[in-house]
């Protein structure tokens, strides 16, 4: 009907200057896509150095120069037509794209809404050659230039010819933010090339060509920041097929944005949910809720086995199996971060100034370079979690049998007489007996004393060390429920007077639905109405803890879920709230004995610089920092 009252227009073939100019409209963006399509074919191009000139956020102008290739004479006309390219000659190179661009749309679409001029030489010839094209009209047939072996590609007025285009435009400083953003990700993804960045006549990047590990940590701190640096290791690994290597933040430095995390596939910066969600998932244990981790990683994978040809911009990319990289992925993270020791994962002390000391000096420069491994040097090398010294049970029995220490009512500090010969006899001892007089200080040092009962105080080689011991012992419960579900060993202990509470309907279904999961979490619970359920049996290890309260809280955890399949990914989010029910809580004294022996289990255990809420299990403060709080040396 709607047809008919328009009248039927008859079906033809779009002018070419049209064809160009909706092609535009979904490769240049803006002024920052045009300047991405370009530096492609600079680095397609085989350039090692790359000069990018910008003015008015790239409206006005935009001018790239680079050192590589070149085109031929013969080749500039062609290079502004539509579907014309160098890196694909046949469709079975469509499958194996191994080069940045290859639609051969960028040229003639950029043409076709601004003023483009084209200045190439060629290696090896003597003369250089420019074209001109101004709104799909080719101006200029080649004419001969002086020009550096390599190409000059300068584009003027941007949607001069389209101003409802050009309305759509933020202000320059936007603008400029989106240039300088693809700028980064271009020098992120190749450190071979050197890119030179000046906006309206000021030098705002500049990044020489990093061959070595010292280079590459310089470039990555210039542009991620000293702090991203500071707390960053590098990772690498080799699957064969696939391979993935870079950079992933600490624990300790996390984002309130996705605004720094830079992955590429194949030397391609793409952005693509599946990845941000195997990196989201091997954080999950240490990252703190609604916080995000920054990344600089690199993907290899057999060109065939990825379609980069998925939109028109190449942002965006297809895995054949994408549920096999997205698991190979978040494999190679979490284990990363489970190798993570307490030396790895060092955080200071907020200074007299309020930031921490150390961010962005040489502190943690180390953890940055590619050629450190993440199993640490000296004291221990654990590439892999050791046992736990003690069973969770036999922790608990410990820590339920603490000795009443001589403490200070006011302070809430245990004495220095109950330290004065105690503290360093045992110390002596830990040194002589566990250690040897050839082994350094353990990372975590030995305890000193007990702050308010909630604070191990502990003294390193390099000064203070401060451990929540909470938030300590619940990684290393949560690490042992962990190790002993994955071995199917639970031990089960009945309950000698069975805990029976009220329960909603909706509870009641929870329960009944995942019975199987319960008993593999060694509970045995029965319904005993409508209303109210029993406990006739728990996990050994958590005797001493609130049954009734730990039980509503794993059944919350399944009611949020609600699905059989997502429980099973959310096991440790279960098991997490057993292990926070299951550990040492505040206001508990212990004895150095326990202390030490706590130190000694985190310097053991994955992930142990993080609770499994995703905060800070310990801290620690140099003694030249003390030094300057009390302006020592001056």
């Amino acid at each position: 009907m709607i047809a008919e009252e328009r009248g039927r227009r008859p079906i033809r073939q779009l002018e070419d200057g049209l064809i160009n100019q909706i092609a535009a409209g979904e490769v240049i963006e803006r002024p920052a896509s045009l300047l991405k399509e370009l530096l492609e074919n600079s680095l397609d191009a085989g350039a090692t150095r790359i000069e990018i000139v910008a003015e008015r956020g790239g409206s006005k102008r935009i001018r790239i120069t680079d050192n590589g290739y070149g085109i031929p004479q013969e080749e500039l006309p062609l290079a502004l037509s539509r579907h014309a390219t160098s890196k694909l000659s046949g469709f079975d190179d469509l499958f194996n794209v191994q080069t940045l661009g290859f639609r051969g749309e960028a040229l003639p679409s950029i043409g076709a809404v601004s003023r483009l001029a084209i200045r190439s030489r060629c290696r090896g010839h003597d003369l250089g050659y420019s074209v001109e094209c101004h709104g799909n009209d080719v101006v200029t047939d080649p004419a001969p230039i002086a020009h550096e072996t390599g190409t000059t590609v300068e584009v003027v007025d941007l949607f001069y010819n389209t101003p409802a285009r050009r309305k759509f435009l933020k202000t320059e400083k936007t603008e400029f933010n989106h240039l300088y953003e693809v700028v980064k990700r271009m020098a992120l993804g190749r450190f071979d090339v050197a890119f030179d960045f000046v906006h309206d006549g000021k030098v705002v990047f500049q990044a020489a060509v990093a061959n070595t590990a010292e280079e590459r940590s310089r470039r990555i701190a210039s542009i991620c920041g000293k702090p991203f640096a500071a707390q960053s290791v590098y990772i690498a690994d080799d699957g064969g097929v696939t391979s993935l290597d870079g950079w992933i933040s600490l624990p300790t430095f996390s984002r309130s944005q996705r605004d720094m995390q830079y992955f590429f596939v194949n030397g391609r910066a793409v952005k693509d949910h599946l990845i941000a969600h195997a990196v989201k998932r091997a954080y999950a244990d240490v990252l703190y809720h609604g916080r995000h981790p920054a990344f600089v990683l690199f993907l290899e994978i057999t060109p065939k086995l990825v379609d980069v040809n998925v939109h028109p911009a190449k942002t965006e990319v297809r895995f054949r199996d994408s549920r096999a990289v997205h698991d190979y992925i978040y494999r190679t993270i979490h284990k990363a971060i489970a190798e993570l020791k307490p030396e790895d994962s060092e955080v200071a002390l907020p200074g007299p100034g309020g930031h921490a000391p150390g961010i962005g000096g040489e502190r943690n420069q180390k953890l940055l370079s590619p050629d450190r491994s993440l199993s640490p040097q000296g004291y221990g090398s654990h590439g892999v979690q050791k046992n736990i010294q003690m069973l969770v049970r036999e922790q608990l029995d410990a820590y339920s049998q603490m000795r009443d220490g001589m403490q200070d009512p006011e302070t809430g500090i245990q004495s220095a007489a109950h330290y004065e010969s105690s503290a360093s006899e045992h110390r002596a001892q830990l040194q002589n007996d566990d250690f040897g007089d050839s082994q350094p200080v353990p990372p975590l040092g030995f305890a000193l004393a007990q702050l308010k009962g909630v604070y191990i105080l502990a003294e390193n080689s390099d000064g203070l060390i401060m451990v929540d011991m909470h938030a300590a012992h619940e990684r290393i419960t949560y690490e042992g429920l962990k190790q002993q579900s994955d071995s199917c060993s639970l031990a089960v202990q009945p309950l000698l007077v069975p805990v029976a509470f009220h329960v909603s309907a909706a509870e009641l279904a929870a329960i009944s639905d995942f019975q199987a999961l319960f008993r593999q979490f060694g509970f045995e619970v029965e319904a005993l109405g409508e209303e109210q359920v029993v406990v006739r049996s728990i996990p050994q290890m958590l005797a001493n803890s609130d049954v009734e309260q730990l039980m509503r809280d794993v059944i919350s955890d399944l009611l949020e879920h609600g699905q059989s399949d997502r429980l099973q990914e959310s096991e440790h989010e279960i098991l997490s709230s057993m292990a926070c029910h299951g550990s040492v809580r505040a206001n508990r004294r212990l004895t150095l004995e326990e202390m030490n022996a706590l130190l000694r289990q985190m310097e053991e255990v994955e992930r142990s610089s993080q609770c499994n809420h995703g905060r800070p299990t310990w801290m620690s403060v140099t003694l030249p920092e003390i030094d300057k709080w009390f302006l020592r040396g001056r």
